[in-house]
């Protein structure tokens, strides 16, 4: 079993048997009609990489993965969904990038962002 930089332990592919959880909760309502889609670990470009005047290493890329992405049949919107501990949500990196990412997606009506706390 391999541990995460959380200190979290992985388990089958998935970061902690919480996010197992929630998967085998969305592949429920999957099959029960309500959702579609689903998208384990999505990725969202927050900034794309780029030079800086002379210098010769260009600054990386700065993303956003998520825990899921699918799409809510009833409310007819993309639904992108983070699992966070109390702990890991105060980490500033989080953080930093839930903000940058909720500010890409601040006006477009057929996305909505979710975190759940636990």
């Amino acid at each position: 079993m391999k541990q995460s930089k959380y200190f979290n332990n992985k388990i089958k592919g998935f970061d902690s048997k919480i996010e197992i959880q929630r998967k085998n909760e969305l592949l429920l309502l999957e099959k029960a009609g309500v959702i579609k889609d689903i998208i384990k670990q999505p990725s969202f470009l927050l900034q794309e990489s780029f030079k800086y005047k002379n210098d010769k290493r260009a600054e990386i890329s700065i993303k956003y993965t998520a825990d899921f992405k699918y799409f809510h049949n009833k409310k007819q919107k993309w639904i992108i969904e983070e699992l966070k501990s109390v702990y890991t949500k105060k980490l500033a990196d989080y953080s930093i990038r839930r903000r940058l990412f909720k500010y890409s997606i601040k006006d477009k009506e057929d996305i909505e962002f979710i975190e759940i706390i636990y």
